[in-house]
This record gives structure tokens, sequence and C-alpha cells, in this order.
């Protein structure tokens, strides 16, 4: 099955999306299929305001309508004491609140960007939307995370070389109470080294450490700037390291 045929059988959905790789070239290649497609973006504690802009830019360049949606995620215990299957119970709480609105709005069929090279097996989040049946294109057609940059490249979308994004709650280790004030120190360190050109990092707390995880190509760059990355993490964490084993992706 190609996209395109999901599409013809599947003529008014709703994505959950988030503004990355995937969900950005699946709203466009769905808009540009002629299915009646409604995006819902959750904004959440968990995502930095950068993941928003780009999804309100994604949707401004396809000309298409985004539903911005709140959820406090921080308000569910199951969420904030951060057991290993935390990610099952924050999507069933972030794609819980898509199918009440895309209800209400008339939509019945909910879709998300997993890709056939996500890893699902064993996965809490991916256990809750089978749970709730949404759909995922991407995988059911076998489009991998290679093929989807290589299609958003062809249609001209910014996106097709957005490094890939885990959500704030992952910087924290296991079992670690998860609190406002410990996103907002990862949150605004990330974003000290974004501003300086850095991507497809990492700053896990570590304590009052932050843990620097970044590829390899870019560690010395970053040793280089040493001096400017301390000065500028140190309103966020005592103390920066860097891990000298490079980024690992989840």
């Amino acid at each position: 099955m190609i996209l395109q045929d999901f599409f013809n059988e599947h003529k008014k959905i709703a994505l959950g999306f988030s503004g990355g790789v995937d969900s950005s070239y699946l709203f466009y290649a769905a808009k540009k299929s002629g299915a009646d497609i409604k995006a819902y973006y959750v904004k959440s504690q968990f995502q930095p305001e950068f993941e928003l802009n780009d999804a309100k830019r994604l949707a401004s360049d396809i000309g298409a309508e985004l539903t911005i949606i709140d959820c406090d995620v921080l308000s569910f215990d199951e969420v904030t004491i951060n057991p290993e299957d935390r990610c099952y119970y924050c999507k069933k709480h972030i794609f819980g609140t898509i199918l009440e609105h895309a209800r209400e709005d008339g939509y019945k069929v909910i879709i998300d960007g997993t890709n056939a090279s996500d890893e699902v097996d064993d996965r809490p989040g991916m256990k809750a939307l089978t749970e709730m049946e949404v759909r995922s294109p991407l995988r059911e057609c076998g489009l991998t995370k290679d093929d989807v940059r290589k299609l958003s490249k062809e249609a001209g979308l910014f996106t097709w070389n957005k490094p890939s994004y885990a959500c704030l709650a992952t910087r924290v280790p296991t079992g670690e109470i998860i609190t406002a004030d410990t996103l907002r120190r990862i949150d605004g360190a990330e974003e000290v080294l974004r501003l300086m050109g850095f991507s497809d990092f990492r700053i896990r707390k570590r304590g009052d450490i932050g843990l620097l995880q970044i590829p390899e190509c870019q560690m010395m760059s970053v040793i280089k700037m040493r001096e400017e990355i301390m000065l500028g993490t140190r309103p966020y964490f005592k103390d920066l390291v860097l891990d000298l084993n490079g980024r690992h992706h989840e």
C-alpha cells in the first residue's frame, strides 16, 4: 500500500502533529492527496517552544490549519512519578486529548507519524497508541525515516533534515519526580546551546549537574566554546559535563 491508497480509503482524518520530520511529511502528503485532514498539536510542559514554532511554520507553509490544545501533563501523578512506562501514561493523556477534540470535530480516524524504522516492540508509548486504535500510515506503507527525509526534501519541506527530538521528560532519570522547575532548567540550558548553533544534542539531568550528549562531530566545537557554554548554562545547572561517548539516539 502507498500513502495515496491510505488517504483514498480514509478521506477524513485527524493527525496528532508534533512538528517533527515524520508528522510534518504526513500532514503535507495528506493535504496534497485531497484528504480532509485536521492537525492537532498538544502543547504541554514536555515540549519546548521551538517545537510549537516549527509546527506553526509547517502548517503555514503548506496552507493548512493547525489546532493547538493545552494539556497539563504535570497534573497526572502516574506521569510525574516517572516510572519506566511513563510514556504509556503520557501518550494516553496526550492522544486521549486529541481523540476527544477530534471526535467533537467529527473525525473518527486518528493518525500519527510513527514510521517503519521506529522500534515498536516493548515501547510503552506504542502500546498506548495501539490501545486507542491510532493508525500509523507511514509505518503501514513501509516508509522508513530515510524515506521520509528524502520525500520531505523533494517536497521542499524545511523539516526534511530536522534532528529527531524526544520530549524533555526523557532527560530525567527514571524514578526521579518530574517537576516544572526541572523541565525549565533542562529547556533553558538546551536553548542556550541551540542558540549557539549546536543541534541533535541532549542535556540530561544528573542531580545539580547537566550531562551533555552531543554528536561526535560537534565535540571539538563544544570544547572550544566551553567557557561560553558554562557561563550560559550556569543559571540552570551547577556544572555541565560532556559525555565522551557521544550522543546516542532514543
